[in-house]
């Protein structure tokens, strides 16, 4: 039988477990990323410049309007807005990416460990997709015209397919400045060192001169 107490320190540990569990909310109205330590602090895996040296130009990006380049293997391209390219981004939790595709381009099967993902489509249809966690791994699909928008819920497997004869064009915003990404074919058979063969040949059911082959392929990193 569970007494008062320690039902109460019980809810008590559960509710500093969810505290703790999300991102901690800025202490300060930004923290604009710097390379430089001295005289700064280090605040999510970035330094900060003093405030009092912050300009706009921390909090701005130009370019986006121009078309990534597709040609490629997968004929897609995603052109990121995060902490690297928007030093005011530090802290703020938020960051985007273009992404444009060419005819029948794939921005392929990958996953952000620390952020969702809002999409609109701005030009052509895309074929979207996400798989939710075992044991269920159920698949959610739609195809997406210009206007349309679908999300990824963080650290899900995605994926965009432009299933249009003409290229499309997508921005997406993300819940983190630095979402992180990590495409599943690249990481499995791309990795460095390479993963086992038998460790990859038991994985998939296949035989090792298959995965020889797909780890013998140069895997392409458009993110």
């Amino acid at each position: 039988m569970v007494s008062g107490h320690m039902l109460v320190a019980f809810t008590f540990l559960a509710l500093a477990s969810f505290v703790l569990a999300s991102d901690p909310s800025p202490l300060q109205d930004f923290c604009v990323a710097i390379d430089e330590p001295k005289d700064a602090v280090f605040v999510n895996g970035k330094f900060c410049k003093d405030p009092m040296l912050a300009k706009a130009d921390d909090f701005f990006l130009k370019g986006l309007n121009k078309p990534g380049n597709t040609s490629n293997q997968l004929g897609s391209m995603v052109t990121p807005a995060n902490v690297v390219q928007i030093p005011g981004l530090n802290t703020l939790g938020i960051s985007l990416v273009r992404i444009d595709y060419a005819p029948y381009g794939l921005n392929p099967p990958h996953t952000h460990p620390r952020a969702t993902e809002a999409l609109i489509v701005l030009e052509g249809s895309l074929y979207v997709g996400f798989v939710t966690s075992n044991p269920e791994n159920r698949l959610f699909t739609k195809v997406l015209y210009e206007g349309d928008a679908f999300v990824f819920p963080e650290g899900l497997v995605h994926f965009q397919f432009n299933v249009g004869k003409t290229p499309a064009v997508a921005f997406a915003g993300l819940s983190s400045q630095n979402p992180g990404v990590i495409t599943i074919a690249k990481a499995v058979f791309g990795s460095n060192p390479p993963i086992s063969d038998d460790v990859l040949a038991k994985a998939f059911q296949v035989d090792k001169k298959v995965v020889d082959r797909l780890q013998a392929q140069f895997w392409m990193d458009i993110n």
